[in-house]
């Protein structure tokens, strides 16, 4: 099992995205995402968040929203992941440059734009979910890298 976080900086129209393309073993190596990822022992999902901003971004989050859950069934090597998805309006400091980056490059995408990234399937359905009120549940199946199936529930 793995548990992440998932977070995306919004403004002025713009998402700030990371494009996987420095390590040849990670498994969204090509895709855009958003920051985040896996929990530190003892962590918070707003302390895993507000960690994973600052060192893939360079950027202290100030407020978290959070959006929604997801469940990605046996996702990457039989492996269920479990990810809390939070959207971030306000945060300071400055983005670090790209070289700094072990996983890839930084963007400011224009909104859009975002549904032409190269990403996952999942991915484009529940980022139309950010910008609505409330909050969202959300199953992703995927097999062989392909989306398979989804389901999800909105809470106000």
């Amino acid at each position: 099992m793995k548990l992440a976080t998932l977070c995306y900086l919004k403004q002025n129209g713009k998402t700030l995205f990371l494009f996987r393309g420095k390590r040849e073993n990670d498994i969204h190596l090509g895709k855009w995402n958003g920051l985040g990822g896996k929990f530190e022992p003892g962590e918070s999902p707003e302390e895993c968040a507000k960690r994973e901003i600052l060192e893939e971004s360079g950027y202290q989050a100030e407020k978290l929203i959070l959006k929604g859950f997801i469940t990605f069934p046996k996702f990457a090597k039989n492996e269920d992941w479990y990810v809390f998805v939070f959207k971030v309006t306000e945060f300071s400091g400055e983005m670090l440059n790209s070289k700094d980056i072990p996983e890839g490059t930084l963007e400011w995408i224009d909104d859009s734009r975002i549904s032409a990234l190269p990403m996952w399937e999942g991915d484009s359905i529940f980022l139309q979910w950010l910008d609505k009120p409330g909050q969202f549940s959300g199953k992703f199946c995927y097999e062989n890298g392909k989306l398979i199936s989804h389901e999800s529930a909105f809470y106000n």
